[in-house]
């Protein structure tokens, strides 16, 4: 029987690490964002979002007012991404930012729908509410809704399937409506999302008359299969269906539009064979998680076997061969893509807070299918790194590229590596990533359980309340947890007698078989896939597991080239690096001594308790002397210079909070 995730309404998150996450995100970067959107923010880049809301509903009310005699512009291509040069320039009638720009703003309310679920706060429901209003006030009365073309000329719309992000900016506002839909009731933004999937669904489809497309950027299809599970309406699930089934189909829709398109770009788009025959996980690392989060969709809701063996294969692709140890992926700047099999550079990395967070929807679909710890180890994997240090501990700025490795030097002046940068940024013009993160982490309950008729699954430890009907009685499970700093859970069960319930919990992989419970006695319980399944409480049952959380060097496969005789420091699934803040600069002449020697030490230098490890090693360098008439860049070798010393190791999801310096994931053995 396949899962369904909870109702959040149903999940009370009381954690102290978590907690604080999403009171940061209620507090700080909601209201922070809201700024950004309306470019209140003088020291960040301009976002123009709902400059551009308000500069559409302006033309919309003017068509409106003018009735026939109004001729609507004629398409004007400014281009993909425009700017003034300053922003006090910008005109009121004309669109600016990046083709998706709307989606900054569905992404945002889709966060404040899954804060306000949880914490009522009628001040930020009224801004809201105050948006939503502008954004409706644009749609035109057909049911369209993308600024882009509203502005600059609807004649050319759907013309460049490709690359202009209609369809992307239709899935996060989709998904949005939703979310404030569940949280509030109020359906004014969930219905001009259906008004706009409507439109869709009469423009796309197998008929003769209509565009035989796909999304250029996924993620249509994914909310079309939520929009049908909220509303029951068939056709949202027909378009999603159809959307998947003619990807990659010859002959190739991405050609026809563009006749003269280097071929690899079906690749970049995933559209370069049907989805059921794809193994290889490649191109652009976001479009490619946020495909293949749909296609998991699919699978389930059509119980489609040959689709979910299809993002089988696509997951142990990604991985097998194409994962950081940060839970990261799309190693090459180059298209923001997958590079091939086990080429995983440090310093020149891509490693978008996107992909990582696409990553985790991916899994969480995969579990939805599955309750198989190999989803839900990486699913924390990601989370607990490489999505958290995309977020400032502030919650003011964030990184879009998260290395494993950095020289701010060479950010500055390599061109290969100006991508990375070596502090957080306050914002971006092309800002998908801090509201991914706020949307992630004020839904963080709907990730760590899903459940199905009978049975509650546990995916991810932290402090929290569950309720779940089951025959008609309403068990309560309580979680009290500490991570990532502890391994030690403790679990009450309430109310769960004479029923079916059972509680699955995970085994983290990370564990190993060290772990230790206590509290089964006289249940009914057994192990499969990482998840131990538990049934026959009764009315108040206590549960104590301890998955000791051991420091340990981890090394990568020999293919990884970038790694060869390197290790990283984990505990649990928090991976470490070092900062040249805690041990100077130079951190490449740093080796590990083994037998390896780790201690532990708290501190709480970042506002919060941390663990920090202290690791013995070895600072080496190279004596000799030049040679007569040689340069002084090159010596003659004569020895080795060892000098112990012990190093300092944070949570990598820290980096960056204390200025700018140099940081490694990866030392040399």
């Amino acid at each position: 029987m396949y899962a369904d995730v909870c109702d959040i309404n149903n999940i009370k998150i009381d954690d102290d690490f978590w907690s604080a996450k999403r009171e940061l995100i209620r507090k700080e970067v909601i209201p922070y964002q809201w700024d950004i959107l309306n470019d209140r923010v003088p020291e960040a880049e301009p976002s123009f979002c709902m400059h551009n809301f308000k500069a559409a509903a302006a033309l919309n009310k003017k068509m409106k007012d003018k009735g026939s005699s109004y001729e609507p512009p004629k398409y004007t291509f400014r281009g993909f991404a425009v700017f003034p040069d300053k922003r006090e320039e910008a005109k009121d009638d004309e669109f600016y930012g990046y083709v998706f720009q709307d989606s900054d703003f569905a992404k945002w309310i889709e966060a404040v729908g899954y804060s306000l679920s949880t914490d009522p706060d009628p001040d930020l429901e009224k801004t809201a509410d105050e948006a939503i209003d502008i954004v409706c006030a644009a749609q035109l009365p057909n049911g369209y809704l993308d600024t882009y073309y509203i502005i600059n000329g609807m004649d050319k719309s759907f013309s460049d399937l490709r690359d202009n992000h209609e369809l992307y900016c239709m899935g996060h506002l989709i998904e949005g409506a939703i979310s404030y839909y569940k949280a509030t009731g109020k359906d004014k933004l969930l219905n001009a999302a259906k008004r706009y999937a409507d439109f869709v669904s009469g423009v796309f489809g197998p008929e003769e008359d209509k565009l035989h497309g796909y999304p250029g950027h996924e993620i249509a299809e994914m909310a079309l299969f939520r929009l049908y599970e909220v509303t029951g309406e068939e056709r949202y699930r027909e378009l999603a269906e159809y959307f998947i089934n003619e990807r990659g189909k010859k002959p190739y829709y991405f050609e026809k539009e563009h006749p003269d398109m280097d071929g690899s770009k079906d690749f970049y788009h995933q559209a370069h064979l049907p989805v059921r025959e794809q193994s290889e996980a490649v191109g652009h690392a976001v479009r490619a998680v946020y495909l293949y989060s749909g296609m998991a969709d699919m699978a389930r809701i059509c119980d489609d076997k040959e689709l979910k063996s299809a993002c089988e294969r696509l997951w142990n692709s990604i991985v097998d061969t194409k994962l950081y140890i940060t839970g990261a992926i799309g190693a090459t700047h180059i298209g923001e893509s997958f590079s091939f099999p086990y080429d995983l550079p440090n310093d020149t990395v891509y490693a978008e807070t996107c992909a990582s967070i696409g990553l985790i929807f991916f899994a969480r679909r995969m579990l939805m299918l599955h309750a198989d710890r190999r989803y839900s180890d990486i699913m924390e994997l990601a989370l607990y790194n490489s999505v958290l240090s995309g977020i400032a501990l502030d919650g003011k700025s964030f990184f879009y590229v998260n290395p494993l490795e950095v020289l701010p030097e060479a950010c500055r002046k390599d061109e290969r590596k100006e991508h990375v940068k070596p502090v957080r940024q306050k914002w971006f013009g092309c800002a998908c990533c801090p509201p991914n993160i706020a949307r992630l982490i004020s839904s963080i309950g709907l990730y760590a359980y899903t459940e199905n008729e009978h049975t509650l699954f546990t995916h991810l430890y932290m402090g929290s309340t569950v309720n779940k009907n089951v025959g008609g009685k309403e068990v309560k499970v309580t979680v009290k947890a500490s991570f990532p700093n502890s391994g030690t859970v403790y679990i009450t069960v309430e109310n769960a007698s004479d029923t079916d319930f059972t509680l699955a919990l995970r085994i983290p992989g990370w564990a190993e078989d060290s772990y230790k419970i206590s509290g089964l006695e006289g249940l009914v319980h057994e192990e499969k896939d990482g998840y131990l399944y538990i049934k026959g409480f009764s009315d108040n049952t206590a549960i104590e597991m301890d998955f000791p959380m051991t420091s340990h060097a981890v090394f990568a496969d020999e293919k990884v080239a970038e790694d060869c005789m390197k290790a990283a420091i984990m505990r649990g699934p928090v991976v470490y690096c070092l900062e040249e803040n805690d041990n100077g600069p130079a951190l490449r002449m740093n080796r590990l001594k083994l037998p390896l020697e780790i201690s532990e030490s708290h501190t709480d230098e970042f506002g919060f308790d941390v663990v920090t490890l202290n690791v013995k090693s070895v600072r080496e360098s190279l004596t000799g002397s030049s040679s007569s008439g040689s340069s002084a860049l090159y010596k003659n070798l004569d020895s080795i210079k060892a000098e112990e010393k012990t190093l300092t190791f944070i949570p990598y999801c820290l980096w960056a909070n204390r200025g700018e310096g140099e940081m490694s994931v990866y030392v040399r053995v």
